[in-house]
């Protein structure tokens, strides 16, 4: 699974380098086994966010990506969506959306957003956002998909601030940054991913892998 993230990633030529952070030993051993950059960090992060900010401690950068470890379906296509959104200097956070698709508009494990009309985002939620109050079934459902990209000021004032009480009930990380004033802005992509959370969820993904192949 982590091979397949790894090739991703590198297959985005605008990146300058790919590193592998992680508090696991047997992860890092199979990073070194083949050749791919590896930094270990605390076990005491709670997020991924976290471990992204103990790595730019020491590694420079204009802006930094978050491709986590359970996206085995990530593409180079979502790092230059990503990308591109942070071409505009004042834009701090950015993520990702994609349409949802109808399985998961009630999925508590596949997370919403719903966003402004200048792509900033309003709230992230596991519940069924926007609501259809009156039954219309008109209404644009968009699964948020977890990758993150920084500058590090918002790193550095993310990894300051307590646990939100909006991240706390949904656990959701990013909401510790909408409840603190910070703007995420939110680009689309056409390219649904499945977070490996479950063993079916992972015998979906081999399934998909399969067919790309």
């Amino acid at each position: 699974m982590l091979a397949h993230i790894y090739e991703a990633t590198r297959a985005c030529s605008a990146l300058d380098d790919v590193i592998v952070a992680t508090d696991s030993e047997e992860i890092a051993s199979v990073c070194r086994d083949n050749g791919w950059s590896v930094r270990m960090t605390s076990p005491a992060h709670r997020s991924g966010t976290d471990r992204v900010h103990e790595v730019a401690q020491t590694v420079d950068a204009d802006v930094y990506i978050n491709v986590q470890g359970d996206e085995p379906l990530a593409r180079r296509e979502h790092l230059e969506a990503l990308l591109q959104l942070m071409a505009d200097e004042t834009v701090e956070v950015g993520t990702l959306k994609t349409p949802c698709a109808a399985e998961d508009i009630d999925n508590p494990n596949a997370v919403k957003v719903v966003t402004a009309q200048d792509r900033r985002a309003l709230y992230f939620s596991r519940a069924t956002i926007p609501f259809d109050r009156d039954r219309t079934g008109n209404v644009a459902y968009f699964k948020h998909l977890g990758f993150y990209a920084y500058r590090k000021p918002a790193l550095d004032a993310f990894c300051t601030w307590p646990e939100s009480q909006l991240e706390r009930t949904e656990r959701l990380e990013q909401l510790r940054f909408l409840d603190n004033g910070v703007q995420i802005h939110v680009a689309e992509t056409a390219f649904d991913t499945i977070g490996v959370d479950t063993e079916d969820d992972l015998l979906r993904v081999a399934k998909l892998l399969r067919q790309r192949t």
